[in-house]
């Protein structure tokens, strides 16, 4: 009976990886599987890698060559390593030649969560997409070969909690973290591949922000270092707690943190500070996502 009520008090550990993705496909998918593969022997039961995970292009030109569906080679292999490893993994930002390819020529943005069978079980296409013109600093233009994606998906049931899918730029927009909170999420996840500029500014404060006005656990594993000649990303991957504390953190370069999802401690937060029986949607309506059923 003693070993039933330590399983039952167990906290579900999850791995959050820091990479610096290049235009090198093969180089890249060898960096992560090594880090979720060193998650597993931790004991982790949920890996998540950044945006770009894939690879991080000079160009649009290489970007969308580069490209492959969901069903092709490289998701194939992470299914294959969800499997060696028994561990859920959120894909944090793959570049995903859709059904709409042929048409469009862009790809979507697209967090792949698959379970430790290999099976898909969410993709979320980034909504919010980054063109950011900062004077003589960082010129992007996401749209330029990214489709938006057109909806938000519910919260994704794992053994650390429900999952809040969203990607990167999306973290600007409270509204999507809102919803997601609203439709039952317990962590919300930001991979990320944010510049020095705007994330040595912004990253921590908001993930913060986030996590304490919604009382979610934020998971944000983020892109780190020198790309290729012309990218830089900031890295600071972290976790946040429902309360905003940072309680876990990479250091500088590629590597792993990992936190123990505690949801007696969110449950507690809730209900201490309880925010959404206090909203006022008389005054300023609801934010709730199209399509998504609210939960309690």
């Amino acid at each position: 009976h003693s070993s039933w009520l330590g399983t039952m008090t167990l906290k579900p550990l999850v791995a959050v990886a820091q990479v610096t993705s290049t235009p090198d496909k093969e180089q890249n998918f060898a960096a992560c599987a090594g880090l979720v593969r060193q998650a597993a022997e931790r004991g982790a039961h949920l890996v998540f890698l950044p945006e770009g995970f894939d690879y991080i292009g000079r160009d649009a030109t290489q970007t969308l060559g580069m490209a492959e569906p969901l069903d092709g080679d490289i998701m194939g292999r992470y299914a294959q390593l969800a499997r060696d490893c028994g561990v859920w993994l959120s894909l944090g930002g793959f570049h995903e030649r859709g059904h709409d390819w042929a048409t469009t020529q862009r790809v979507y943005n697209c967090h792949a969560v698959l379970r430790p069978d290999g099976h898909l079980v969410a993709a979320y296409r980034k909504t919010h997409l980054c063109d950011v013109e900062l004077e003589g600093r960082i010129s992007m233009k996401e749209s330029s070969f990214t489709n938006p994606g057109t909806a938000l998906v519910a919260p994704v049931p794992t053994p650390a909690g429900k999952l809040g899918l969203s990607i990167c730029y999306d973290l600007r927009f409270p509204e999507l973290s809102l919803a997601l909170r609203r439709a039952g999420a317990e962590i919300l996840t930001f991979p990320s591949a944010f510049t020095v500029p705007t994330g040595s500014a912004h990253w921590e404060v908001l993930l913060r922000a986030r996590a304490i006005e919604n009382q979610c656990y934020v998971v944000a594993a983020a892109q780190t270092g020198q790309n290729h000649e012309r990218r830089v990303s900031y890295g600071h991957t972290l976790v946040v707690d429902p309360w905003g504390t940072v309680v876990a953190q990479c250091h500088e370069g590629p590597g792993l943190c990992y936190a123990e999802i505690d949801l007696p401690y969110l449950r507690r937060v809730r209900q201490e500070i309880p925010v959404f029986d206090h909203r006022r949607p008389d005054l300023y309506g609801t934010v709730e996502a199209t399509g998504l059923v609210p939960s309690p």
